[in-house]
């Protein structure tokens, strides 16, 4: 990613990737918690750190809406952990794994993967006994042999084997286990009946590489980070966490899942909070909860974007257009921003104008309003013209956040429509 200077740079520079660790410092922009949590001496992401740092072994959910920052800030935990020598593994799920047939096993396995991994790039070793316990577990399930000690003492009780050789074999074995996880349903099957059969060996097997990971780093548990699960429809993060909650949140060793917003306003999300540690990422306000534009919450998104651009590939005013329109959405912004500038570049300008955010934003103001009907305009008529914070209808309301139609606001947890949904429902004298 580079800094466009351009408008033909614009759309590589928004791309709506987290910014990753080598790009934090020229891109990250580290004073946004104040603004979304309403409170300069609180964030749920140091929360996370001071967690992970503590030595313990809690689960975290970190819930925020799709497009607010969590894999920056994810990503910006990560770094600051591994800089402190902590053992640090990230996994983007949509990578790995189909979403639309996720169910517990399958994280249990990427578990699997990524401790090896951090074995592997730490240079551990790990007894035979361990690795011979791996390997069979799998045995049955792949054609794949991860290796063969012939030597005389590699037979011995306790001794250590060229682990680098066979975590690399064993790892191999992993990547086949992982396409097949994705696209093959009779494969997927038989590794979901293995680990549901005999879990309680597997996450002891799971134990046993974290301990190895501590000898080799002074003690300081691997830590691991579950991406894209708040992109789960509402049933299948259920089946898997509510049905699971006890599994997912009894490793040895802190976990991060991250979880969809919505799903906080169920009744059911009370029982989480016994296993897992909750934490909510809000998005950045850029008006009041009466309706007052937010003068500190547009200064710092421009920030953020002038991290990313030149402020004068904008003409006047049409960037504080495009932050206004889009509510403090990160991601719908940079859409936007995208949009807008592909325009701009199309006509040959040397600057996006306001026409050119007119159009983008009337493009992605049809791809929010395609996820609403006409039954939703009364509750949504009622969130912009009445109580904020307190919401009755918790299943619209889950609807409508998920939709990303309907926005929450920092610690107090306000709920406003997006500014573009309520530009629709004016124009149809719904508002």
């Amino acid at each position: 990613m580079k800094r466009a200077s351009q408008i033909s740079e614009v759309i590589n520079a928004f791309s709506l990737e987290p910014v990753k660790h080598n790009q934090m410092e020229e891109f990250y922009c580290d004073n946004t918690m104040e603004i979304r949590m309403n409170d300069k001496y609180s964030s749920p992401m140091d929360d996370i750190y001071d967690l992970c740092c503590r030595g313990g072994d809690e689960a975290v959910l970190l819930l925020g809406h799709k497009g607010c920052g969590k894999s920056t800030e994810l990503n910006r935990v990560s770094l600051k952990l591994e800089q402190d020598g902590y053992p640090v593994k990230t996994m983007i799920c949509t990578e790995d794994l189909d979403l639309l047939k996720l169910v517990y096993s399958d994280l249990l396995i990427l578990m699997g993967d990524a401790l090896l991994t951090i074995a592997k790039e730490h240079g551990c070793e790990i007894e035979k006994e361990i690795l011979d316990e791996i390997e069979l577990f799998w045995q049955e399930a792949t054609e794949t042999q991860t290796y063969v000690d012939t030597t005389e003492s590699g037979t011995e009780t306790g001794i250590k084997v060229e682990t680098p050789k066979v975590l690399s074999g064993l790892l191999s074995v992993f990547a086949n286990i992982k396409a097949n996880l994705k696209y093959n349903e009779e494969n997927r099957i038989e590794y979901r009946k293995k680990i549901s059969a005999r879990s309680s060996e597997w996450i002891e097997l799971l134990k046993k590489i974290a301990n190895k990971i501590r000898e080799k780093t002074e003690g300081k548990s691997p830590i691991l980070i579950f991406e894209d699960l708040d992109k789960l429809n509402p049933e299948d993060a259920w089946e898997v966490f509510y049905n699971y909650a006890a599994i997912l949140s009894g490793m040895s060793f802190p976990v991060i899942y991250t979880f969809p917003i919505g799903l906080s306003y169920d009744t059911r999300f009370a029982t989480l909070d016994s296993y897992f540690v909750t934490k909510t990422l809000p998005m950045i306000k850029i008006s009041t909860i009466d309706g007052q534009i937010f003068d500190a919450g547009i200064a710092v998104i421009k920030e953020i974007v002038e991290k990313r651009a030149n402020l004068h590939l904008f003409e006047q005013n049409v960037l504080e257009e495009l932050i206004r329109k889009t509510g403090g959405s990160l991601r719908d912004l940079f859409k936007a921003i995208i949009a807008s500038a592909t325009r701009a570049n199309r006509r040959k300008a040397e600057q996006i104008s306001l026409q050119d955010a007119k159009y983008a934003l009337e493009m992605l103001k049809t791809e929010l309003t395609r996820r609403i009907e006409l039954c939703d305009y009364a509750f949504l008529k009622n969130i912009y013209s009445g109580d904020k914070e307190t919401i009755e209808d918790k299943e619209i309301l889950l609807k409508m956040l998920q939709a990303s139609v309907v926005l929450e606001y920092n610690g107090k947890r306000w709920h406003n429509v997006h500014p573009l949904v309520i530009e629709f429902l004016e124009t149809r004298g719904k508002k």
